[in-house]
């Protein structure tokens, strides 16, 4: 795959949550669902041995900004996590 400068693309890996939060594989703990902000990056944790090392490897590729892991057990039931929830909400057609 190349981007639109006909660059090839880097592709990284991340570590999924070992814990088993709930027994359906929709519901494992992605990393991947973390939110870029100017000057950070906040980043679902699991309270998996798994944390360390999907932090450690957000912080190699985002060397600008703040890695912040933000407990999310409980969000994850609701299949999403940190970038879900800052996704747009529809507008109220009856204010």
């Amino acid at each position: 795959m190349k981007d639109q400068d006909a660059h090839s693309l880097q592709i990284e890996t991340l570590p999924i949550a070992r814990t088993g939060l709930l027994q359906q594989p929709a519901s494992s703990g992605s990393y991947a669902n973390f939110y870029i902000a100017n000057k950070l990056v906040l980043v679902p944790t699991f309270n998996d041995p798994n944390d360390r090392e999907a932090l450690n490897t957000l912080a190699k590729l985002f060397p600008g900004r703040e890695i912040i892991g933000i407990a999310c057990r409980d969000l994850v039931l609701g299949l999403g996590t940190i970038h879900c929830m800052t996704q747009q909400q529809p507008r109220n057609p009856n204010p």
